[in-house]
C-alpha cells in the first residue's frame, strides 16, 4: 500500500476511543468507592454528574442516557447506605443529574449527527481521490512504483500535487506534479491536467507534444470556465518515458524540481539544460520542450517529487537534505522509503508539514527485464 495515503484509524486512535467510552465507568466506580470509603462529611457524590457529561464524547444518545440513569441511581444508593431518604439535597441532586443527563444526551445526538455528515464527506472524498488521484499500479512493465502522497489540508486526501503512471505501447510514461497554491481552486486545476494527459499519453508521438497538450488542456478549460479559479494557476510538471528494450529514461521539465537518479550510494539529479516553463505560462516566452536522455538500467531508482519535499525546512530555515537522505538510504528496500521518507520529513520539518507532498520511486529491478504489466497496489 502506498505510503501516506490515509486508511483507517490506527492503534493509537481505537485505544484513545476505547479509553474516551470507559472513562464515565471509570467515573462513576471511583466516585461511588471514595464516597463509602469516606466520612459522611466528605461528599464525593456531587463528581457523578461527570459520568453522564463524558458520555456524551464517545456514546450514543441511549448510550449517554444509560449512563445518566447509572449515574443516579448511584447517587441514589449512596443515600440509602447514609439513610439519608427522601431528603432535600438527594431529591435536589437527582434533579441535577436528570438535567445534565439530558443535556449530554442532546451533545451526543449533534455529535453522532455531526460523524454522520463527516462519514458521508469522507466516502465522497474517498470517490473524488480514487477518481481523480487513481491508485498506482504496483508494476508497469518491467518498473516497480511506490508512492508517498499527502495532501497539507488536515483530514484531506487530495490536494494541489498530482501523479499519475500508465502502460503505452512501446513504453511507461509517467506525470508527477504541483500546482501553485492550495485549496480546492488546486484540486480543480489538478483534475483538469490530470484529465489531458490521460487523453493525450497514448496518442501523443514524444514527451514534447505530451507537454503542449497539458497547456492546451488547461487553456481549453479557461477559455470555457473564464471565472474558474484554474485559469489563473499554473503548474510545474515533470514527464517520463521508459522506453521498452532501452535502459534509458527520457525526462521534460516544465519548470520542476529534478529528479534524482540514484545507483547504488551514487545520486546524481537530472540535469536539464533547458526545462521549459510551468503549464499556463508558456505562452510568456517563445520555447521549445526539450527532452533529456539518462541510462537508467537494472537496479537503479528514479525519484520524482514536489517542492513540498524540498523545500521542508528545519528550525534554522535549512531546506531539508533530500540527496543526502537519499545516499543513505541506499541499502534500504525500496518498497519502505515512502514510510522513512515521511516520517524523516516530519521530524525535520518545523511545526510538521505545512505542504502537499508527493513523492514517487520507480524502481528498476535487477532481477525483472520482462515486459508487462503484473498486478496493482490499492491506495
Amino acid at each position: 500500500m502506498p505510503a501516506g495515503h490515509r486508511g483507517r484509524p490506527g492503534t493509537a486512535t481505537r485505544t484513545q476511543f476505547n479509553l474516551g467510552r470507559a472513562l464515565p465507568f471509570l467515573v462513576l466506580v471511583l466516585t461511588f468507592l471514595a464516597d463509602v470509603a469516606t466520612p459522611d462529611r466528605e461528599r464525593f457524590d456531587r463528581l457523578l454528574v461527570a459520568a453522564p457529561a463524558l458520555a456524551a464524547v464517545t456514546w450514543s444518545v441511549r448510550g449517554t442516557i444509560g449512563i445518566g440513569l447509572l449515574a443516579m441511581g448511584a447517587r441514589l444508593l449512596l443515600g440509602v447506605i447514609r439513610g439519608e431518604g427522601l431528603v432535600p439535597e438527594l431529591v435536589a441532586s437527582e434533579v441535577v443529574l436528570a438535567a445534565v443527563t439530558v443535556a449530554a444526551a442532546w451533545v451526543s445526538r449533534v455529535r453522532t449527527r455531526y460523524e454522520q455528515d463527516l462519514r458521508e464527506l469522507t466516502a465522497v472524498a474517498e470517490v473524488v481521490q480514487r477518481v481523480v488521484l487513481r491508485p498506482l499500479p504496483a508494476h508497469l512493465a518491467r518498473y516497480d512504483l511506490y508512492l508517498l502522497y499527502v495532501a497539507a489540508a488536515a483530514k484531506a486526501r487530495i490536494g494541489g500535487d498530482f501523479y499519475e503512471a500508465v502502460r503505452v505501447p512501446g513504453a511507461v510514461r509517467i506525470m508527477l506534479g504541483d500546482v501553485q497554491g492550495k485549496g480546492l481552486g488546486a484540486v480543480e486545476t489538478a483534475s483538469v491536467l490530470l484529465g489531458s494527459f490521460r487523453a493525450a499519453v497514448n496518442d501523443a508521438p514524444d514527451l514534447a507534444v505530451l507537454a503542449d497538450r497539458l497547456d492546451e488542456g488547461l487553456a481549453r478549460y479557461g477559455a470555457w470556465d473564464p471565472d474558474s479559479d484554474a485559469a489563473e494557476r499554473f503548474a510545474t510538471v515533470v514527464l517520463v518515458e521508459l522506453p521498452d528494450g532501452e535502459d534509458i529514461a527520457r525526462l521534460l521539465s516544465c519548470g520542476h524540481p529534478a529528479p534524482l537518479v540514484q545507483r547504488g550510494s551514487q545520486v546524481d539529479a537530472v540535469e536539464f539544460a533547458d526545462p521549459s516553463l510551468p503549464v499556463n505560462l508558456a505562452g510568456l516566452a517563445d520555447s521549445r520542450h526539450r527532452v533529456e536522455e539518462v541510462p537508467f538500467g537494472p537496479g537503479d531508482r528514479l525519484l520524482l517529487y514536489t517542492d513540498g519535499v524540498s523545500e521542508t525546512r528545519d528550525r534554522a530555515g535549512t531546506f531539508y537534505p533530500l540527496e543526502p537522505r537519499l545516499r543513505g538510504w541506499a541499502r534500504e528496500p525500496a518498497r519502505n522509503l515512502p514510510d522513512i521518507l515521511h516520517k524523516d520529513l516530519a521530524r525535520y520539518g518545523t511545526g510538521g508539514l505545512d505542504d502537499d507532498i508527493a513523492a514517487l520511486i520507480v524502481v528498476y529491478p535487477p532481477e525483472r527485464t520482462t515486459v508487462g504489466s503484473v498486478s496493482s497496489r490499492t491506495g
